[in-house]
């Protein structure tokens, strides 16, 4: 997956959290120019058949995606699934900021920076973003 004018360090710590959590990027052909706008995350990827591109109506085209639908037939497998809208932004701001240290010093660039809150991220969705079961 490549971004127009992003930082190939910057994208490839993107990919690397995206497929760390089981997604698959699954539009492969560019939708403007040469620049991959659309960007389709499934997870598993063997419910994904397939992907086309359609002309639209401007410089920018559409994406056709094909998906097997499957039956539930026994057992369901149960996912904990954060429930953003839901946090307490107040107290994951007070966490960042105390943490702010850690993870923003100033001899850090901008690569280290991002490696450093990355690392720390977790904690604070687990302690403030209610999560649901489904």
């Amino acid at each position: 997956m490549e971004t127009r004018g992003g930082n190939s360090g910057t994208q490839a710590l993107i990919n690397s959290l995206v497929w760390e959590n089981g997604y698959s990027q699954v539009v492969d052909i560019p939708t403007q120019g040469d620049a991959f706008l659309d960007v389709y995350l499934v997870q598993p990827e063997s419910s994904f058949t397939s992907s086309s591109i359609v002309q639209g109506i401007s410089d920018h085209s559409g994406v056709i995606l094909e998906e097997v639908v499957r039956q539930w037939l026994g057992s369901l497998v149960l996912r904990v699934v954060p429930v953003y809208n839901k946090t307490d932004a107040l107290g994951l701001q007070i966490f960042l900021r105390d943490k702010f240290a850690v993870w923003a010093s100033k001899d850090s660039c901008v690569e280290e920076i991002w490696n450093n809150f990355r690392n720390i991220v977790y904690e604070p969705i687990e302690r403030f973003v209610p999560h649901k079961i489904l």
